[in-house]
């Protein structure tokens, strides 16, 4: 996830999250808190929990009926949107709840982030994690079923901005033809002189 030879530096990693192990992802993240990096999480709707749509639910049914009988504002807070949800696994977790501070995540990939390289974490996809064949449902389609409603709103903000993304994309691949083109005819051009200026490296 980072680089090694920056790892004393803290720095702010933004983690693309699509078919994520759930827990194995909490794990490295809270991992990550705790050697002081500072961690962006996006699209936490595309995590991907172990188990079919209709246990997971039914858990999470389950855990919403727990409550403080006498004043239930005291907790627990059951939380419906996935960053949240995501947020409150890590915290869950002993090694990562004082590193939460260093945390921010996201539904979907709100600005500037959109615009920055995002990275993904190689021990925790669900094609390696999960055996071939096993039932899994994704994060935002079971928090669109015990109560959030921007499931639809975040699809469609996504769809909008990978279009944006592939003309950006194909702009810059234009742009990378044309500057290629442009430096083999200054080569062409200017071969003798190129010749002249190497030995310096200019």
């Amino acid at each position: 996830m980072r680089n090694p030879s920056t790892s004393n530096r803290v720095t702010e990693n933004g983690v693309r999250l699509g078919n994520l192990r759930a827990g194995r992802l909490a794990s490295i993240l809270a991992k990550e808190l705790l050697d002081g990096q500072k961690v962006v999480v996006v699209r936490c709707e595309e995590i991907a929990l172990s188990g079919g749509l209709v246990r997971q639910k039914m858990k999470y049914l389950r855990f919403l009926r727990k409550r403080m009988n006498t004043k239930p504002s005291h907790g627990p807070i059951h939380f419906r949107a996935p960053a949240k949800i995501l947020w409150r696994t890590i915290r869950g977790r002993r090694e990562g709840a004082a590193a939460l501070a260093r945390l921010k995540a996201y539904d979907g990939v709100p600005p500037p982030y959109d615009k920055m390289k995002r990275m993904v974490i190689p021990d925790a996809p669900k094609v390696l994690r999960l055996q071939a064949g096993h039932k899994y449902c994704l994060l935002g389609r079971l928090s669109s079923e015990v109560g959030w409603n921007h499931y639809d709103t975040i699809k469609e903000l996504e769809n909008k901005r990978k279009e944006r993304a592939q003309v950006a994309y194909d702009r810059k691949k234009q742009l990378t033809r044309l500057r290629v083109k442009a430096e083999k005819t200054a080569e062409e051009k200017l071969g003798s002189q190129l010749d002249i200026l190497a030995p310096v490296k200019f």
